[in-house]
Protein backbone atom coordinates (compact mmCIF):
# COMPACT_ATOMS: atom_id res chain seq x y z
CA UNK A 1 0.00 0.00 0.00
CA UNK A 2 1.19 3.58 -0.23
CA UNK A 3 2.39 5.07 2.25
CA UNK A 4 -0.26 7.89 2.12
CA UNK A 5 -3.32 6.06 1.73
CA UNK A 6 -5.82 4.58 3.52
CA UNK A 7 -7.68 2.49 1.15
CA UNK A 8 -5.25 1.10 -1.61
CA UNK A 9 -4.36 3.69 -3.57
CA UNK A 10 -1.13 4.89 -5.34
CA UNK A 11 -1.24 8.29 -4.61
CA UNK A 12 -1.57 10.74 -1.74
CA UNK A 13 -5.24 11.07 -1.18
CA UNK A 14 -7.02 14.08 0.49
CA UNK A 15 -8.86 11.62 2.69
CA UNK A 16 -5.42 10.36 3.84
CA UNK A 17 -4.05 13.92 4.65
CA UNK A 18 -7.42 14.92 6.32
CA UNK A 19 -7.75 11.38 8.64
CA UNK A 20 -3.98 12.36 9.57
CA UNK A 21 -4.69 15.65 10.63
CA UNK A 22 -7.94 15.43 12.50
CA UNK A 23 -8.54 11.63 13.06
CA UNK A 24 -12.14 12.38 11.37
CA UNK A 25 -13.78 12.53 8.24
CA UNK A 26 -13.46 16.08 6.81
CA UNK A 27 -15.67 17.85 3.89
CA UNK A 28 -15.37 20.74 2.00
CA UNK A 29 -19.02 22.88 1.94
CA UNK A 30 -18.82 24.51 -1.75
CA UNK A 31 -19.91 28.90 -1.66
CA UNK A 32 -20.50 30.79 -4.08
CA UNK A 33 -20.53 34.43 -2.43
CA UNK A 34 -21.21 36.44 -5.53
CA UNK A 35 -17.83 37.90 -6.77
CA UNK A 36 -16.71 38.35 -9.87
CA UNK A 37 -13.72 37.97 -11.88
CA UNK A 38 -10.78 40.45 -13.10
CA UNK A 39 -11.36 37.75 -16.60
CA UNK A 40 -15.04 38.77 -17.07
CA UNK A 41 -15.59 42.76 -16.03
CA UNK A 42 -12.92 43.80 -18.03
CA UNK A 43 -10.16 44.67 -16.11
CA UNK A 44 -8.25 41.89 -17.58
CA UNK A 45 -10.16 40.24 -20.14
CA UNK A 46 -14.19 39.73 -20.79
CA UNK A 47 -15.93 36.49 -21.40
CA UNK A 48 -13.99 34.60 -18.79
CA UNK A 49 -11.79 31.65 -19.72
CA UNK A 50 -13.24 29.85 -22.84
CA UNK A 51 -14.26 26.93 -20.68
CA UNK A 52 -16.18 28.81 -17.70
CA UNK A 53 -19.76 29.13 -17.56
CA UNK A 54 -19.11 33.09 -15.98
CA UNK A 55 -20.10 31.62 -12.94
CA UNK A 56 -18.60 28.03 -12.41
CA UNK A 57 -19.11 25.86 -8.97
CA UNK A 58 -21.86 26.17 -6.56
CA UNK A 59 -24.80 28.25 -8.01
CA UNK A 60 -26.76 30.45 -5.83
CA UNK A 61 -29.51 29.29 -3.97
CA UNK A 62 -29.51 31.99 -1.75
CA UNK A 63 -27.29 34.88 -1.11
CA UNK A 64 -27.43 34.39 2.74
CA UNK A 65 -23.87 32.54 3.15
CA UNK A 66 -24.67 30.82 5.90
CA UNK A 67 -27.69 29.28 4.51
CA UNK A 68 -25.77 28.11 1.86
CA UNK A 69 -23.17 26.78 4.48
CA UNK A 70 -25.98 24.88 6.30
CA UNK A 71 -27.76 23.42 3.24
CA UNK A 72 -24.59 21.18 2.14
CA UNK A 73 -23.64 20.83 5.93
CA UNK A 74 -27.15 19.15 6.43
CA UNK A 75 -26.89 16.85 3.79
CA UNK A 76 -23.39 16.28 4.80
CA UNK A 77 -24.27 14.99 8.29
CA UNK A 78 -26.90 12.27 7.29
CA UNK A 79 -23.67 10.03 6.00
CA UNK A 80 -20.92 11.32 8.47
CA UNK A 81 -22.57 12.59 11.50
CA UNK A 82 -19.24 13.39 13.51
CA UNK A 83 -17.59 15.57 10.76
CA UNK A 84 -15.21 18.55 10.77
CA UNK A 85 -15.93 20.70 7.68
CA UNK A 86 -13.84 23.12 5.71
CA UNK A 87 -15.53 26.73 3.81
CA UNK A 88 -14.82 26.08 0.40
CA UNK A 89 -14.77 29.60 -1.33
CA UNK A 90 -15.15 27.93 -4.77
CA UNK A 91 -17.10 30.45 -7.47
CA UNK A 92 -15.50 33.01 -9.66
CA UNK A 93 -12.55 34.80 -8.09
CA UNK A 94 -12.34 34.88 -3.76
CA UNK A 95 -9.84 37.27 -3.70
CA UNK A 96 -11.11 39.75 -6.24
CA UNK A 97 -12.93 42.41 -3.99
CA UNK A 98 -12.11 45.07 -1.24
CA UNK A 99 -10.36 43.78 2.07
CA UNK A 100 -13.67 44.66 4.00
CA UNK A 101 -15.75 42.49 2.02
CA UNK A 102 -13.45 39.38 1.84
CA UNK A 103 -13.10 39.50 5.87
CA UNK A 104 -16.75 39.97 6.70
CA UNK A 105 -17.59 36.89 4.31
CA UNK A 106 -14.57 34.88 5.26
CA UNK A 107 -14.73 35.39 8.98
CA UNK A 108 -18.22 34.96 9.10
CA UNK A 109 -18.18 31.28 7.84
CA UNK A 110 -15.28 30.62 10.29
CA UNK A 111 -17.40 31.20 13.09
CA UNK A 112 -19.62 28.51 12.08
CA UNK A 113 -19.82 24.82 14.33
CA UNK A 114 -17.39 22.56 13.37
CA UNK A 115 -15.43 24.63 10.69
CA UNK A 116 -12.01 24.10 11.06
CA UNK A 117 -10.53 26.10 7.92
CA UNK A 118 -11.22 27.98 4.72
CA UNK A 119 -9.94 26.53 0.63
CA UNK A 120 -10.48 29.94 -1.32
CA UNK A 121 -10.26 29.53 -4.77
CA UNK A 122 -8.83 32.44 -6.82
CA UNK A 123 -6.32 33.47 -9.68
CA UNK A 124 -2.53 34.20 -9.15
CA UNK A 125 -3.17 38.32 -10.71
CA UNK A 126 -5.86 38.32 -7.83
CA UNK A 127 -4.45 39.05 -4.49
CA UNK A 128 -3.75 42.71 -3.50
CA UNK A 129 -0.70 43.58 -0.78
CA UNK A 130 -3.67 44.23 1.75
CA UNK A 131 -5.16 40.83 1.40
CA UNK A 132 -2.04 38.84 1.03
CA UNK A 133 -1.24 40.48 4.55
CA UNK A 134 -4.50 39.93 6.36
CA UNK A 135 -4.50 36.02 4.80
CA UNK A 136 -0.88 35.71 6.17
CA UNK A 137 -2.78 36.64 9.65
CA UNK A 138 -5.69 34.34 8.69
CA UNK A 139 -3.34 31.52 8.43
CA UNK A 140 -2.10 31.82 12.40
CA UNK A 141 -5.73 31.10 13.24
CA UNK A 142 -7.29 28.54 10.83
CA UNK A 143 -6.54 25.75 8.16
CA UNK A 144 -6.31 27.95 5.42
CA UNK A 145 -5.70 26.73 1.54
CA UNK A 146 -5.42 29.09 -1.65
CA UNK A 147 -6.33 27.26 -4.70
CA UNK A 148 -4.50 28.63 -7.78
CA UNK A 149 -5.42 28.28 -11.41
CA UNK A 150 -3.25 27.39 -13.24
CA UNK A 151 -4.50 24.63 -16.32
CA UNK A 152 -1.45 24.81 -18.08
CA UNK A 153 2.29 25.84 -18.50
CA UNK A 154 1.67 26.28 -22.29
CA UNK A 155 1.44 29.64 -23.29
CA UNK A 156 -0.22 29.33 -26.49
CA UNK A 157 -2.69 27.43 -24.94
CA UNK A 158 -3.14 29.66 -22.11
CA UNK A 159 -3.79 32.01 -24.74
CA UNK A 160 -6.06 29.77 -26.73
CA UNK A 161 -8.27 29.59 -23.49
CA UNK A 162 -8.27 33.21 -23.02
CA UNK A 163 -6.53 32.49 -20.07
CA UNK A 164 -5.57 36.49 -19.12
CA UNK A 165 -2.54 35.49 -16.11
CA UNK A 166 0.48 34.54 -17.30
CA UNK A 167 3.12 31.46 -16.24
CA UNK A 168 5.44 35.00 -14.38
CA UNK A 169 2.34 36.42 -12.61
CA UNK A 170 1.42 32.43 -11.40
CA UNK A 171 5.54 32.04 -9.93
CA UNK A 172 4.64 35.84 -8.37
CA UNK A 173 1.48 34.85 -6.55
CA UNK A 174 3.12 31.26 -5.41
CA UNK A 175 6.25 33.00 -4.49
CA UNK A 176 4.45 35.16 -1.89
CA UNK A 177 2.54 32.82 -0.61
CA UNK A 178 5.21 30.67 -0.06
CA UNK A 179 6.78 33.14 1.89
CA UNK A 180 3.85 33.72 4.14
CA UNK A 181 3.87 29.90 4.75
CA UNK A 182 0.30 30.00 3.09
CA UNK A 183 -0.60 26.23 1.74
CA UNK A 184 -1.33 26.06 -2.05
CA UNK A 185 -3.73 23.86 -4.50
CA UNK A 186 -3.10 24.36 -7.99
CA UNK A 187 -5.70 23.44 -10.05
CA UNK A 188 -4.30 21.84 -14.08
CA UNK A 189 -6.89 20.31 -16.81
CA UNK A 190 -6.06 17.75 -19.40
CA UNK A 191 -7.27 17.70 -22.82
CA UNK A 192 -7.43 21.31 -23.42
CA UNK A 193 -7.74 22.47 -27.16
CA UNK A 194 -4.51 21.07 -29.00
CA UNK A 195 -2.46 20.19 -25.95
CA UNK A 196 -0.02 17.28 -26.48
CA UNK A 197 0.43 14.03 -23.67
CA UNK A 198 3.74 15.75 -23.25
CA UNK A 199 2.70 19.46 -22.48
CA UNK A 200 0.52 17.90 -20.10
CA UNK A 201 3.00 16.10 -18.40
CA UNK A 202 5.43 19.17 -18.41
CA UNK A 203 2.58 21.15 -16.48
CA UNK A 204 2.90 18.36 -13.67
CA UNK A 205 6.38 18.50 -14.12
CA UNK A 206 6.82 21.81 -13.16
CA UNK A 207 4.37 21.79 -10.58
CA UNK A 208 6.52 19.09 -8.76
CA UNK A 209 9.52 21.20 -8.13
CA UNK A 210 7.07 24.02 -6.24
CA UNK A 211 6.41 24.28 -2.80
CA UNK A 212 2.67 23.59 -3.27
CA UNK A 213 0.84 21.16 -0.83
CA UNK A 214 -1.33 19.48 -3.77
CA UNK A 215 -3.16 19.96 -7.04
CA UNK A 216 -6.30 19.40 -8.45
CA UNK A 217 -6.68 17.27 -11.56
CA UNK A 218 -9.41 17.96 -14.19
CA UNK A 219 -10.41 16.51 -17.61
CA UNK A 220 -11.86 19.27 -19.95
CA UNK A 221 -15.60 19.24 -20.27
CA UNK A 222 -17.09 21.21 -22.59
CA UNK A 223 -20.03 22.92 -21.51
CA UNK A 224 -23.01 24.73 -23.23
CA UNK A 225 -23.24 28.23 -23.75
CA UNK A 226 -19.67 28.44 -22.97
CA UNK A 227 -17.06 30.27 -25.71
CA UNK A 228 -15.29 27.08 -25.48
CA UNK A 229 -17.87 25.24 -27.29
CA UNK A 230 -18.67 27.56 -29.92
CA UNK A 231 -14.96 27.48 -30.63
CA UNK A 232 -15.58 23.23 -30.95
CA UNK A 233 -18.13 23.92 -33.14
CA UNK A 234 -16.52 25.91 -35.43
CA UNK A 235 -13.11 23.59 -35.49
CA UNK A 236 -13.20 20.52 -33.37
CA UNK A 237 -10.22 19.18 -31.79
CA UNK A 238 -9.55 15.91 -30.41
CA UNK A 239 -11.55 15.23 -27.06
CA UNK A 240 -9.37 12.82 -24.72
CA UNK A 241 -10.74 9.20 -24.70
CA UNK A 242 -11.12 7.27 -21.04
CA UNK A 243 -8.52 5.82 -21.92
CA UNK A 244 -5.90 8.40 -23.23
CA UNK A 245 -7.05 10.11 -20.17
CA UNK A 246 -6.15 7.38 -17.58
CA UNK A 247 -3.24 6.83 -18.84
CA UNK A 248 -1.90 9.87 -18.85
CA UNK A 249 -3.12 11.03 -15.51
CA UNK A 250 -1.10 7.94 -14.44
CA UNK A 251 2.03 9.13 -16.30
CA UNK A 252 1.21 12.18 -14.35
CA UNK A 253 0.90 10.21 -10.65
CA UNK A 254 4.51 9.00 -11.21
CA UNK A 255 6.25 12.48 -12.24
CA UNK A 256 4.54 14.08 -9.25
CA UNK A 257 6.20 14.47 -5.96
CA UNK A 258 5.03 11.97 -3.38
CA UNK A 259 4.44 14.34 -0.95
CA UNK A 260 1.96 16.34 -3.05
CA UNK A 261 -1.78 16.16 -2.07
CA UNK A 262 -3.70 14.91 -4.64
CA UNK A 263 -7.34 17.07 -4.04
CA UNK A 264 -9.51 15.88 -7.36
CA UNK A 265 -8.44 13.13 -10.10
CA UNK A 266 -11.07 14.09 -12.51
CA UNK A 267 -13.91 16.43 -13.11
CA UNK A 268 -17.55 16.46 -12.10
CA UNK A 269 -19.84 17.58 -14.45
CA UNK A 270 -23.52 18.20 -14.45
CA UNK A 271 -24.58 15.92 -16.71
CA UNK A 272 -27.43 18.36 -18.31
CA UNK A 273 -24.86 21.02 -19.46
CA UNK A 274 -22.25 18.98 -20.86
CA UNK A 275 -21.18 18.54 -24.21
CA UNK A 276 -18.07 16.47 -24.33
CA UNK A 277 -16.76 14.28 -22.96
CA UNK A 278 -19.71 12.12 -22.37
CA UNK A 279 -17.59 9.64 -20.54
CA UNK A 280 -16.54 11.83 -17.55
CA UNK A 281 -20.35 11.09 -16.28
CA UNK A 282 -19.15 7.97 -15.04
CA UNK A 283 -16.90 9.25 -12.49
CA UNK A 284 -16.08 6.76 -10.42
CA UNK A 285 -15.78 4.26 -13.53
CA UNK A 286 -12.84 6.70 -14.46
CA UNK A 287 -11.15 6.25 -10.73
CA UNK A 288 -11.41 2.79 -10.65
CA UNK A 289 -9.68 2.57 -14.26
CA UNK A 290 -6.92 4.82 -12.89
CA UNK A 291 -6.40 2.51 -9.58
CA UNK A 292 -6.12 -0.48 -11.83
CA UNK A 293 -3.63 1.37 -14.42
CA UNK A 294 -1.60 1.75 -11.55
CA UNK A 295 -1.79 -1.62 -10.33
CA UNK A 296 -1.11 -2.88 -13.38
CA UNK A 297 1.86 -0.72 -13.99
CA UNK A 298 3.07 -2.27 -10.38
CA UNK A 299 3.34 2.58 -9.90
CA UNK A 300 3.27 4.98 -7.32
CA UNK A 301 3.24 8.51 -7.31
CA UNK A 302 6.32 9.77 -7.33
CA UNK A 303 8.27 7.10 -8.71
CA UNK A 304 9.83 9.29 -11.80
CA UNK A 305 9.97 12.43 -9.73
CA UNK A 306 13.45 14.43 -10.42
CA UNK A 307 14.54 17.40 -9.35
Amino acid sequence: MFKYSLDNKRYYTLNYYYKKKYGCKVFKVSLNAGFTCPNIDGTKGTGGCSYCLNGSGEKITTNDLVKQFNNVKEIMLKKWPTSKYIGYFQANTNTYAPLKELKEKYELILKQEGVVGLNIATRPDSISNDVYDYLEELNKRTDLVIELGLQTTNPKTAKLINRCSTLDEFETCLNELNKRNINVVVHIINGLPYETKEDMINTVKYLSNKKILGVKIHMLHILKDTNMFKQYLKKPWHILTKKEYVDIVCDQLEYLREDIVINRITGDPIKEELVEPEWLIKKFGVLNEIDKEMVRRNSYQGIKFEE
